[in-house]
């Protein structure tokens, strides 16, 4: 990975930063076959100010786990609303090092183009990876949408509209359970974003790939050998 720019920076620094590189974000489909997804997500231990950063590989579309791998360091900067790409991209791009297999699609806990620059850490991720990145948030950011016109059955979705732009979807990847926020991040348009996370839903909220990498950054095991699965996790 070539590097992108530096992290060091201010709030107004990274602010404008954002701006400019919104403008290379590509939101149409750029990915060739897809075999492997990783799926990647954070967390922050707040004791001591560590960001662990887990990125799960697994096969598609059998989704199938062939590697797992997570990486710490200190924790960047503060939390600042739309600035978390900063806080947190740094950690996962140490964990991508580790992958000893490209992958062909990465989806991310997290926004994508549905932020108000419209470059979340998916998207920002996907400029630094050169690999199509989709956006799968959980707490909406940005945006309204009609919720009477969202059906409560799986797979039922509705546009995400912020300044009169769709910046993404809110899909119902389980039947009456609360939809995600789905938003391009780079290389890949809106439609088949959807389509490939309702595609790794295996009855979860969350689709496979995120939900493997979700448990992986929280679990103690790999902080503390031998320590019973079923203590509270220091990770959140």
């Amino acid at each position: 990975m070539q590097p992108l720019h530096e992290w060091n920076l201010s709030e107004e620094e990274a602010i404008a930063l954002q701006r400019e590189l919104a403008k290379r974000i590509v939101r149409e489909d750029r990915l060739g076959e897809v075999r492997h997804i990783a799926g990647v997500d954070m967390a922050i231990n707040e004791q001591n100010e560590m960001a662990r950063a887990a990125v799960v590989l697994l096969t598609y579309p059998e989704m199938e786990v062939v590697e797992r791998h997570i990486y710490e360091e200190p924790v960047r900067m503060r939390y600042i609303p739309g600035l978390l790409s900063f806080r947190e991209a740094p950690a996962v791009l140490g964990a991508f090092h580790q992958l000893r297999q490209r992958a062909d699609l990465v989806m991310v806990d997290g926004m994508g183009i549905a932020h108000p620059r419209r470059i979340g850490i998916a998207s920002h991720l996907g400029l630094w990876l050169d690999i199509p990145t989709i956006g799968c948030g959980k707490s909406l950011l940005v945006g309204t949408y009609d919720e009477k016109k969202l059906s409560e059955e799986a797979g039922s979705w509705v546009p995400l509209i912020h300044r009169n732009e769709v910046v993404g979807a809110m899909v119902r990847t389980r039947t009456r359970v609360k939809p995600m926020i789905i938003s391009s991040g780079h290389l890949i348009s809106l439609e088949t974003s959807i389509k490939y996370v309702l595609q790794c839903s295996r009855g979860y909220r969350l689709p496979e790939p995120t939900r493997q990498a979700d448990k992986l950054s929280k679990d103690n095991a790999w902080q503390e050998p031998g320590e019973n699965e079923q203590q509270p996790s220091l990770w959140q």
